[in-house]
């Protein structure tokens, strides 16, 4: 058996309510006030380009207040007074009801017992049966009322030719293009590299895209007295993430799609990336997430559950009359729920031969995602098992490829942390059960929904991309809303980050991000530093391909940080090809061991994985009985 490829992280973008992911720039919002003079400057001035306002004028107290979580904005909706319909039933008061009507207002099919008398030639009197059941468009007030947002101002759709896209899909081709451009080698080079068909593009969204443009707007349509319009069904689908990043961004036509498991999704798909580069069916691979449920209807779904934290639960928290809407978010303190954010995600993975090969900057490597479900649930909300199964894995992962000293000193855990009563027992015991039970002390562990919110598909997304961000800075962030631990919080092997911690990048050499999701959808995913992928690399590869590689990189990291200047700037647009190179039936062309495709070609001779199993093979035939001759 051959040597599995190391899937090594080479390009990280997206959008959350930190801002902009690449150049770790969301990742510095969250640690703004211990970085750098320099480094703070220049991530305040991302987000300022990105809130469209200007970086000198901007005060740091405006660009701070109008990031992360906060009160629900006028863009999304007013949390005061959402829209709905409020049934009523209508009677006559002293005589017939009636109600007079423009006659083009009359529906096609009359209800039963309706008269119409005409008034005028626009205009008719219906006399109706009692009662009448009708509903009046109204307002109420949202019990909901704080979100994790993008930032203030940003608009992505403004960006490019959005065509009505959904919000989630918007995300998608900034986080899509911005992950792209942040390799720092043209998307162009990468192709004349890698054979189309070693391409591959996991993405997709938990809900699918549920707001107006999407949806949404198809099942209120009708119900609403609008017409269903041909985008609606089509731009709503769960993977479309992945379609629109293929045939607008990349142009891609390698193997594609979206495995869905809640809030585990971006992970869930992450492990086909992984596998598709360790089993070599693909030597580049691009994964995402994006999710925009900040809208009051999906909103609604989850507090009907009792999962969202409530300005009344807030305020009986703090004792207070008001909600503290900057600190909704409590992981594994006193808390009342989780709070719902938006974001788009997105990594790109090379193999370790094809990332020496061009050159490209190494943030770390993902060697492993595992998946288990919980098995028999009381409630499909609850937790269950599953979890631990997933983290004692990634930690023997880990194990298994740095050893117990490593596995013991150079540690981090990303905890799904929602800031829910439920998640804060239930994870801290999964996570002190594993540190036990693998000899580890003061295991550091983050939290970044007090941030963030919580982003249901792409939440592990964030995590994977701030963690990229600690192994630059050193800087792991502190839970930042919350004073102590809650008592039903285990700690025993854990060292919760109340404040931020400082570590040293060097030292650090594995992160573990930890995920559950609704339905029993639990995934931990092991990471590696940047420091032990490097030295993993050298030892594969030898000083001389090294030393090749880091004079490639010296040019790499010059585009990248012409990108990030560029960005900053405000004169580079998303990637976003619209009837761009489309091929046709013309373009293809298919021989015996191999075909073309456009300018690409697709090799077709391939191996046979069960030779082993045919009839008259050796193996074959000692499996019906037959002995092997000794020596």
């Amino acid at each position: 058996m051959g040597q599995a490829r190391l899937p090594v992280i080479v390009g990280f973008g997206g959008i959350n309510g930190a801002g902009r992911a690449s150049s770790h720039h969301a990742y510095r919002r969250l640690v703004h006030d211990v970085l750098p003079a320099v480094t703070r400057t220049r991530t305040f001035s991302a987000l300022a380009r990105l809130m469209g306002v200007d970086a000198a004028a901007a005060s740091e107290e405006y660009l701070l207040a109008h990031t992360l979580i906060r009160r629900v904005e006028p863009q999304h909706f007013d949390p005061d007074a959402v829209g709905w319909n409020q049934r009523l039933t209508a009677r006559a008061g002293s005589g017939p009801l009636v109600l007079r009507l423009r006659r083009q207002q009359l529906p096609a099919v009359l209800p039963p017992g309706w008269q119409i008398v005409p008034v005028s030639s626009d205009e008719v009197d219906v006399t109706m049966p009692e009662p009448l059941d009708v509903l009046l468009p109204t307002v109420r007030d949202f019990e909901v009322k704080a979100a994790g947002q993008l930032p203030t101002g940003f608009d992505p759709g403004t960006l490019y030719a959005s065509r009505n896209h959904p919000r989630g899909l918007q995300m998608m081709i900034y986080a899509a293009s911005d992950a792209l451009q942040s390799i720092g080698i043209p998307w162009e080079q990468i192709q004349q590299r890698v054979p189309a068909d070693q391409i591959s593009v996991y993405a997709g969204s938990a809900m699918g895209q549920l707001d107006g443009a999407g949806a949404g707007g198809m099942l209120r349509a009708r119900h609403n007295g609008q017409r269903v319009t041909s985008k609606f069904c089509p731009l709503s689908l769960a993977e479309m993430p992945a379609d629109f990043v293929n045939a607008y961004v990349l142009g891609s036509m390698g193997a594609t799609g979206a495995t869905l498991g809640a809030c585990a999704s971006f992970l869930y798909n992450l492990r086909q990336g992984i596998e598709d580069i360790r089993s070599g069916r693909a030597r580049v691979a691009f994964i995402g997430s994006a999710e925009a449920p900040v809208n009051p209807e999906v909103m609604d779904g989850y507090a009907a559950m009792g999962a969202l934290a409530t300005d009344k639960g807030l305020r009986e928290l703090d004792g207070s009359t008001t909600a503290d809407h900057r600190r909704a978010c409590r992981p594994f303190a006193e808390n009342c729920g989780f709070t719902i954010a938006e974001s788009a995600q997105m990594v790109v993975l090379f193999d370790d031969a094809l990332a020496l090969e061009l050159g490209a900057t190494v943030y770390g490597a993902a060697t492993d995602v595992f998946v288990n479900a919980d098995g028999y649930k009381k409630s499909i909300s609850g937790p269950g098992v599953g979890n631990y199964i997933t983290m004692a894995k990634a930690v023997a992962a880990v194990r298994a490829m740095l050893g117990e000293q490593a596995l013991r000193e150079g540690g981090l855990v990303q905890a799904h942390g929602t800031g829910t009563p439920q998640n804060r027992v239930t994870e801290s015991r999964i996570l002190s059960a594993t540190a036990r039970a693998f000899g580890i002390e003061g295991w550091p562990v983050a939290a970044l929904k007090s941030y963030l919110g919580h982003s249901l598909g792409s939440a592990s997304g964030d995590q994977v991309n701030a963690t990229l961000g600690i192994w630059a800075d050193g800087i792991i962030p502190a839970i930042n809303t919350i004073e102590t631990l809650a008592e039903d919080v285990c700690q025993d092997g854990l060292a919760f980050t109340l404040r931020h911690r400082e570590v040293d990048p060097a030292r650090q050499s594995y992160a573990i991000i930890n995920s559950k999701g609704f339905g029993g959808n639990n995934a931990s995913a092991t990471l590696l530093s940047p420091a032990v992928t490097a030295r993993m690399l050298q030892s594969r590869h030898g000083s001389g391909p090294w030393r090749a590689w880091e004079r490639a990189n010296e040019f790499v990291r010059e585009r990248q940080q012409d990108y990030d200047d560029a960005m900053i700037a405000g004169t580079v647009a998303p990637t976003y090809r619209f009837d761009f190179g489309v091929l046709g039936d013309a373009d293809v062309s298919i021989g015996e061991r191999d075909m073309q495709v456009g300018g690409y070609r697709i090799d077709l001779d391939l191996p046979n994985p069960y030779a082993d199993m045919q009839p008259g093979s050796r193996s074959s035939a000692n499996s019906q009985g037959e002995s092997t001759p000794r020596g």
